[in-house]
């Protein structure tokens, strides 16, 4: 087991699609699930036909964000979690440094990856082009104090689950787009009947239709 904030998530690839960074118009940084590649994520590539947009996958240490269920205590998933931050951070910088404002950069997750995305926009409120969290929710156990002042200025979000997701809880999705909305987030919820653990058509064209905002 990984120990050392030094040997964690940014020494580790960062696979890339779509557009080529010299001819963007806009970035995605996707973010894998647990026990998931960063691989597996760019995957959905095809579906969101997107022409004008670089993606950014980066791969997590030991294919996990944070060692921990996302419920748990903050603290007992550092210093994995301010890794992961660190990553995103870096992604961001690297898309602000080739002309693309984060006013045109979308976070993409699905499942620990959605939980990443939605905790570090959290944390990090302002305007976005866009915000997905797929099968996730605020990371943290129920009750924990966040400061809700900060303004996304109606940046877009989505959030998309099953009802019966067995590992995101229905009340844990509800709470988090309560609270992004606190905040001045735009946000979008979709609650599937009885979809399990996974992505389905319709949250694709949801992130799409985000995306394409963008280069148009």
């Amino acid at each position: 087991m990984i120990t050392s904030s030094a040997n964690l998530h940014n020494s580790m690839p960062v696979r890339t699609g779509g557009s080529p960074l010299e001819q963007a118009q806009a970035g995605m940084i996707l973010l894998h699930g647990r026990g998931a590649t960063a691989e597996d994520i760019l995957s959905l590539a095809p579906e969101l036909s997107l022409n004008k947009t670089i993606l950014l996958a980066p791969q997590a240490a030991q294919n996990t964000w944070y060692p921990q269920r996302f419920s748990a205590p903050l603290e007992n998933n550092e210093p994995w979690l301010s890794s992961a931050f660190q990553v995103i951070d870096r992604l961001l910088q690297r898309l602000n440094s080739a002309g693309i404002p984060t006013e045109s950069a979308v976070l993409l997750g699905f499942s620990q990856g959605a939980c990443l995305a939605l905790e570090y926009a959290a944390r990090h409120p302002r305007r976005y082009g866009g915000i997905a969290g797929l099968s996730g929710a605020l990371i943290g156990p129920t009750g924990i104090e966040r400061m809700s002042s900060g303004d996304f200025e109606q940046t877009p979000v989505f959030m998309g689950c099953s009802d019966v997701d067995p590992h995101i809880p229905l009340e844990r999705v509800e709470y988090s787009a309560r609270f992004l909305e606190q905040m001045q987030a735009r946000v979008s919820m979709r609650i599937y009947p009885g979809m399990g653990h996974q992505v389905n058509m319709d949250e694709i064209q949801a992130v799409r239709e985000m995306a394409h905002a963008l280069e148009s």
